[in-house]
């Protein structure tokens, strides 16, 4: 009986909405060794991806300094950036994300 209570604890599970998916795939595409070294990337549009999304991320990125976007035929995007300096290089702060115990 009790290991029948603990199989019922209750799971909570933070869902991601559609913009943060898709910042996420589209950082860890920029962020990608590859892509590093060539300097661009091409984000294909997934089915996934709503308008209202696709549209947010697309104007941040075409608002960043440093970024030139084209947009394709295909609905797809290629960014293209010059190689920074380290003097140019931003400071990259993480900030620890505090959780609570699963206990």
């Amino acid at each position: 009986m009790a290991k029948a209570k603990k199989q019922e604890k209750q799971v909570v599970r933070l869902e991601m909405s559609g913009i943060e998916r898709l910042g996420l795939r589209v950082s860890s595409m920029i962020n990608h060794p590859v892509a590093q070294i060539q300097r661009w990337v091409t984000i294909h549009r997934l089915d996934t991806d709503g308008d209202r999304e696709w549209e947010e991320v697309m104007g941040l990125l075409n608002e960043t300094d440093g970024i030139d976007i084209t947009f394709n035929d295909d609905e797809s995007v290629t960014l293209k950036w010059e190689a920074s300096t380290e003097e140019d290089r931003p400071v990259e702060v993480i900030e620890p994300v505090e959780e609570s115990a699963p206990f």
